[in-house]
């Protein structure tokens, strides 16, 4: 028997729901068929079919041989199985398009990791920020976010996604507003350059909520690549500056020769030498007095960020180093680990004496652990202890 409203209402539920029809058909021959299988009077084996032209409803018994092969079918639809497959239907029905939309997101989303998506603020609390994405929800953990931003409900805001998480509820979505690669994508948005491949984003460093540094190479001649990041009057790097609510970002030029990359990486200061170790991997860099403080950066900055961006120790130190005591700022990577010491030097009967007072280590999360060392490296006295 036709049943041509049937076949029309779950064609409706399919386009509202954009699932594919014929999914739901199997779907729903899966849960008449357990209907049946509760009934007394039922084949041991069975199938439901529905037909996707008329909507006709049949249950087939079916007779299998010891290798499971159909010997005999029979139409074994019961009488009232019309009843029974409404009844059916209506329960089981928004449960396979929850169970389908679900996986479909997953699927979706799944495949999206590492993208950036827009989405708006929901709700807060002391453990994560709840976002709208459209169809799904993100969790923006507080360890992701930046320590002083304040999301107000409403506001729409870019993220980076870090991890697409599969549970019964449907796909749980984590997301970050600290992750460095944040900053890159939104450079691919803003760079046409990028996004085609012509300008290359080779290193980023970052310290979210503060400042990134990040190093650009151009695969075309004619195209200047710190330019094309940097916009007409700065207007490409303002609208990722406004995004992130007022993170300072320098755009440098990535080089190959570690010596012009480690000048370029420590702007905007002035470098006069940089001298290499390539076994130990440390860069000596010498830079004029006045531009100390500037190469060093508040708290040991932009000399932390420069040493991330470029992979090298480097050491900054005044041209004029004198018989007073004097302090410099060294900072290096050390695997994922960033290390920035403040050193005093000074000149004893045996040359130069280094003690290091001050050490922060920062991994790539981020987290700052502030140990005082009085370590003296060459002699056992306390820098500045008369013998």
């Amino acid at each position: 028997m036709a049943n041509f409203e049937f076949l029309e209402a779950l064609g409706q539920i399919a386009r509202d729901q954009n699932i594919d029809e014929g999914e739901l058909l199997i779907a729903l021959a899966n849960a008449l068929l357990a209907a049946y299988k509760r009934r007394p009077d039922s084949a041991e084996d069975a199938e439901v079919e529905i037909n996707p032209e008329t909507g006709e409803i049949k249950v087939w018994g079916l007779e299998l041989d010891l290798e499971g092969n159909v010997t005999r079918e029979w139409d074994a639809t019961p009488e009232d199985f019309g009843r029974i497959a409404a009844q059916t239907a209506k329960q089981v029905l928004m449960q396979l398009i929850r169970d389908i939309q679900r996986r479909q997101m997953y699927e979706e989303f799944a495949n999206r990791e590492g993208d950036i998506v827009s989405g708006t603020v929901q709700q807060n609390d002391n453990r994560y920020t709840l976002l709208d994405l459209g169809r799904v929800e993100a969790l923006l953990p507080q360890a992701e976010q930046i320590a002083f931003e304040r999301y107000e409900h409403g506001a729409r805001i870019k993220v980076y996604i870090v991890e697409v998480r599969k549970t019964n509820k449907g796909p749980q979505i984590v997301v970050s507003r600290t992750h460095p690669a944040l900053v890159a994508k939104l450079f691919e948005i803003e760079v046409p350059e990028i996004a085609n491949g012509i300008v290359e984003i080779k290193a980023l460093a970052r310290e979210p909520g503060h400042r990134s540094k990040i190093a650009v190479a151009s695969n075309d001649s004619m195209v200047d690549p710190v330019g094309a990041c940097v916009g007409a009057r700065g207007s490409r790097v303002r609208n990722i500056t406004n995004e992130l609510r007022s993170e300072r970002i320098d755009v440098v030029p990535y080089s190959d020769d570690p010596i012009e990359f480690i000048q370029a990486a420590l702007q905007p200061a002035r470098v006069r030498e940089v001298q290499l170790n390539e076994e130990e991997g440390i860069a000596t860099v010498i830079v004029h007095d006045q531009q100390l403080s500037l190469a060093i950066g508040k708290e040991g900055q932009n000399a932390r960020l420069a040493a991330r961006l470029t992979g090298w120790r480097i050491d900054i130190r005044s041209e004029n180093e004198g018989l007073e005591p004097e302090v410099v700022e060294e900072a290096w990577t050390d695997g994922n680990v960033v290390v920035d010491e403040k050193v005093v030097v000074v000149e004893g009967a045996d040359g130069l004496e280094t003690a290091i007072v001050d050490e922060v280590a920062m991994t790539a999360q981020d987290s700052i652990e502030e140990v005082v060392v009085i370590e003296q490296i060459e002699d056992e006295a306390v820098v500045g202890e008369e013998a």
